[in-house]
């Protein structure tokens, strides 16, 4: 029994597929219209006329032959094409994002805010950084956080009143805010960087001077912080460029240094030398190949001590505007030390006494 004939569906059976009919055809055949006949093509394509014979029933308007015709086995990739640009989807990213990549480990809950603050501000983190952050009337705070031991212990280095009211959170809430890599003990403060003086006043302080070539690691740098604090250095200088930024790692790493030692960032180190030298310091770069360090023989000298970066050490430049370049007399077991652990040797050497 042949299906019923649906004049708008252009001879196509209900739901089959458009094609020519008879064995290896692409659908099945047409019920009517002769050997030529085409039925009505897919929604959106228009309909299509007989092949040089009379329209089916019911359409309108006629093709041209050139668009009626197509040659046996050939597509009609005009309206394919249209069909495939209409069906584009943007990609979806947020599922690249929440899918781990293959073969990674799975990670511990992380918060997209973990270390990120406000531009403009920086989360400092550790009991002796805040709680000297906290004394430093130059900071301007935004927020302190501290767990209810943390809160105990600031307060017995600082007491009340502090500059903001303090928010009691759990350790969890802090790993979330700080980021779980953060030695925070609890404690987190959200500021403005500090602004450093003229570089003419902070040189009326008095003691040496230390700059830093290109020292890159903010642990190092706060490290050497902390012993210029304890040594009494007047400043500390580093590149605009290859230095870092003022952040929660080197205020931890400096232990409550930085609120102590104003620190400048020069865009030319060896220019920074000249001005350094025409203020009446003397200028040693640290170097194993210089003689020893002698602090006795600089007793009556200022001294500004140049330190280079870790691994590389001074640059050229740097090294050949220097005074005089001068080691540290070591085992030949060990080729270098650490930049931080050099600068604290080289600043006890300068400042004894003989």
């Amino acid at each position: 029994m042949k299906p019923p004939h649906d004049k708008n569906s252009g001879n196509r059976n209900d739901g089959g597929p458009r094609g020519r009919g008879g064995p290896g055809g692409r659908g099945p055949a047409p019920d009517r219209g002769g050997p030529g006949f085409r039925g009505q093509g897919a929604p959106g394509q228009g309909p299509r006329g007989p092949v040089g014979g009379k329209r089916e029933q019911g359409a309108r308007e006629a093709l041209p032959r050139d668009q009626g015709v197509r040659d046996q086995g050939a597509r009609d990739v005009a309206p394919r094409a249209e069909r495939l640009t209409l069906t584009v989807r943007p990609p979806d990213n947020r599922a690249k994002e929440a899918r781990p990549p293959q073969g990674a480990r799975p990670q511990p809950h992380q918060d997209r805010r973990h270390t990120e603050a406000p531009k403009g501000t920086v989360w400092l983190y550790g009991i002796h950084a805040v709680t000297a952050a906290l004394g430093n009337p130059a900071r301007r705070i935004r927020r302190l956080v501290l767990t209810e031991e943390a809160e105990a212990a600031v307060l017995s280095r600082l007491p009340q009143p502090w500059p903001v009211q303090a928010e009691r959170v759990d350790r969890a809430r802090l790993d979330q805010t700080l980021g779980r890599d953060a030695v925070h003990q609890g404690a987190g403060l959200l500021t403005d960087p500090l602004t450093p003086p003229a570089l003419a006043q902070a040189l009326e302080r008095p003691g040496p001077v230390l700059v830093l070539d290109q020292v890159s690691d903010p642990r190092n740098v706060g490290a050497i912080m902390r012993s210029a604090a304890a040594f009494g250095v007047a400043a500390i200088i580093t590149q605009e460029r290859n230095a870092p930024d003022e952040t929660g790692a080197l205020a931890k790493a400096a232990s409550g240094a930085l609120e102590r030692i104003p620190m400048f960032k020069a865009v030319n180190i060896s220019r920074t030398l000249v001005a350094l030298k025409a203020a009446g310091l003397w200028c040693i770069g640290l170097d194993a190949s210089g003689p020893p360090l002698s602090g006795p023989g600089l007793s009556d000298r200022r001294v500004a001590l140049v330190l280079g970066a870790e691994g590389e050490g001074m640059r050229r430049l740097t090294r050949e505007t220097c005074d005089a370049v001068a080691g540290i007399g070591q085992s030949l077991a060990m080729e270098s030390l650490n930049v931080s652990a050099a600068a604290a040797i080289a600043l006890y050497e300068i400042t004894r006494k003989a």
